[in-house]
């Protein structure tokens, strides 16, 4: 696997980053691939590890070391129809994923790990420029129909695997384009949306077909929906922010960050000449000589940061609660091989604003109706459960414009959830413990399901939820109960040898999916 000894004498080469003070006067991407030759050496770090812990970080159980030695040989093609075995989309999370499977490489216990979301991205890149990742459409197709409430990583994972396995597909979004947060919540510094378009096109000469601008449960009834689909998928997000509980939190000027991301996102879009939604007058967010707080120091506000950079801010504060890392990186909650929660430093800290660790808002100051500053106190603890305050640490900041990004609630109720009648959890989740709800015929995955998480967990969660939506619409898929976790196999061809290969085999793992002999 890879050179032998690799890890001891070649050092980890991450992205080439663009120079931040000139980066910070466009919205492309921010940084770029290094060159073939570097990308195989290094591939050619990884261990070979007795144990493979990456696999453990990754929710979507990407085969790495295998990637990353082909990568290392020059086998680039075969890296690719790898890559796509586990993953329908390594483009997107090579570009934004945070990368729980570096976290866990075992070079990462004392030294820097591997570069596997680089290389991930590498791979799917090499792939579209060579002509290697091409629409694959179903053999044959079923007479069974799917509506996908929703086009972001969940929605748009489990329609092009549905669809796959014969099943006609329609997507349905309520935006002006599909991607969900991929699209409207991401930066273009971080993941520029050609790329969105370019995977898009593919789906659809794959077959699927999708609804723009239709608001499932309202434009379109749940009557009428059940009406046209054998079965329905809701992977409609986590997208009701948390409010920040503190006296003045209505005041003009305080806004839930995904409603600037949003406005920034389409305003890019329509400096390129892509379709853009304008926001409702009187609604617009702008951050333009401002002075601008952002509450919360998770990906979603550090975008905050970035774009408010971008608008040209007169300051940027972030104000986070988690205490400050350690020069390791890693606070005691999260040893290795946990993804830590936090960062010494991000893509937007390096391009300007500050951040203060330990700090909690606790009133929003206004003048005339308007947001004026924040009052803020020093806290401990070791997340935003175990808050104390330190006495004495109370502080104050001036701002024009308070960005609130600490998180999700739950999936919107109102309309589809509340139009299918779904049970929910005690989170406000839709309530669904193996993909299927009460309702028979529908489905849910993604955030809507666990609440809000990764893109690569949205990305695992749309594919396992296409297998339990196969079976209930009488596909090949055969149910196995493998290590707590439903898996199915798909084969038409000769089913003996996968059951000689299931009797045979010692163990499995979670991924895994062997020949059970007929369905009941």
């Amino acid at each position: 696997m890879g050179e032998l000894g690799a890890f001891l004498k070649i050092h980890r080469v991450g992205f080439d980053k663009r120079d931040p003070a000139e980066r910070v006067h466009d919205y492309k991407q921010y940084f770029d691939l290094p060159d073939d030759e570097t990308l195989s050496e290094q591939g050619g770090r990884c261990m070979d590890c007795g144990v493979p812990f990456c696999h453990e970080g990754c929710p979507l159980g990407n085969p790495i070391p295998e990637w990353n030695d082909l990568v290392y040989q020059g086998r680039w093609q075969d890296a690719v129809a790898l890559a796509h075995t586990t993953n329908n989309f390594p483009e997107f999370t090579g570009l934004i994923c945070p990368a729980p499977c570096e976290s866990a490489c075992v070079l990462q216990i004392n030294d820097d790990p591997v570069t596997i979301e680089q290389i991930e991205l590498a791979i799917a890149s090499k792939g579209f420029e060579e002509g290697w990742i091409e629409p694959q459409q179903p053999e044959r197709r079923t007479e069974r129909t799917v509506g996908v409430i929703g086009s972001g990583p969940a929605g748009l994972a489990a329609a092009q695997q549905l669809n796959r396995l014969g099943h006609t597909v329609t997507v349905y979004e309520r935006d002006e384009a599909p991607g969900g947060l991929l699209r409207f919540g991401v930066p273009d510094a971080k993941l520029e949306k050609w790329i969105i378009d370019r995977r898009l096109k593919l789906l659809e000469a794959e077959g699927i077909v999708f609804e723009c601008g239709v608001d499932a449960g309202r434009d379109v009834s749940v009557q009428e929906l059940r009406r046209r689909h054998d079965a329905i998928v809701v992977a409609i997000g986590s997208r009701m922010p948390r409010g920040l509980d503190v006296p003045g939190s209505e005041l003009h000027g305080v806004h839930p960050a995904m409603d600037y991301l949003y406005q920034r996102n389409r305003w890019v879009a329509s400096q390129e000449g892509r379709p853009a939604r304008d926001p409702e007058p009187g609604s617009e967010i702008s951050a333009a000589g401002k002075r601008v707080v952002v509450v919360g120091g998770g990906d979603t506000g550090m975008d905050c940061v970035s774009n408010a950079l971008r608008e040209g801010a007169a300051d940027v504060l972030m104000l986070d609660v988690y205490p400050e890392l350690p020069p390791s990186g890693r606070l005691a909650g999260t040893p290795w091989p946990l993804p830590p929660k936090r960062t010494l430093t991000t893509y937007a800290l390096e391009e300007g604003g500050e951040r203060r660790w330990a700090s909690q808002v606790t009133e929003v100051i206004g003048r005339d109706g308007r947001v004026a500053g924040v009052r803020a106190r020093k806290v401990e603890g070791t997340s935003s459960r175990d808050l104390e305050a330190v006495p004495g640490s109370e502080f104050e900041q001036d701002a024009d414009l308070v960005l609130v990004a600490i998180g999700f609630t739950h999936p919107e109720h109102e309309g589809l959830v509340e139009g299918l009648e779904l049970d929910l959890d005690a989170r406000g989740n839709v309530r669904a413990p193996v993909y299927g709800t009460r309702i028979e015929g529908v489905f849910a995955c993604g955030d809507a399901r666990i609440g809000q998480s990764l893109v690569v967990t949205a990305i695992a969660e749309g594919r396992r939820c296409a297998k339990i939506v196969d079976r209930h619409l009488g596909g090949t898929g055969v149910a196995l109960q493998l290590r707590s976790e439903e898996m199915f196999a798909y084969e038409d061809d000769d089913p003996g040898s996968l059951r000689h290969l299931a009797e045979s085999a010692g163990s499995v793992t979670v991924g895994d999916a062997f020949w059970a002999g007929p369905r009941d």
